[in-house]
């Protein structure tokens, strides 16, 4: 149980440092299509942002296959909220809720 809650914790910090020191002002407007950054696609600056994610995640749990998850479950999450389909806080969740899933594969990987 140590090691799912240390996944945890450790995939915790990894979100909160991608999605805020980590994200500049540049990122967060463009990776949404409804207001792009001049001269650069949204799904460029989406992607790098999840790619960001995906290698915290992997990086914080050892595992590529997690790293490689968080990137297509950022990716999908944050376009939902670009969609308006969720809110701030259920795009929160929903971050927290995958780094519990990926908090347990770690876990059940070393156990």
């Amino acid at each position: 149980m140590e090691a799912f809650f240390t996944s945890l914790a450790l995939l915790v910090f990894g979100h909160a440092l991608g999605d805020y020191p980590l994200q500049n002002d540049f990122m967060a407007r463009g990776k949404n299509w409804s207001t792009p950054a001049p001269g650069v696609p949204w799904y460029h600056l989406l992607g790098a942002h999840s790619v960001i994610h995906g290698g915290l995640a992997g990086i914080a749990t050892g595992s590529l296959l997690i790293g490689v998850l968080e990137t297509i479950m950022h990716f999908v999450i944050d376009s939902l909220k670009n969609r308006g389909i969720t809110s701030i806080h259920s795009d929160q969740a929903l971050h927290i809720a995958c780094k519990v899933v990926w908090a347990f594969m770690a876990g059940a990987a070393t156990a």
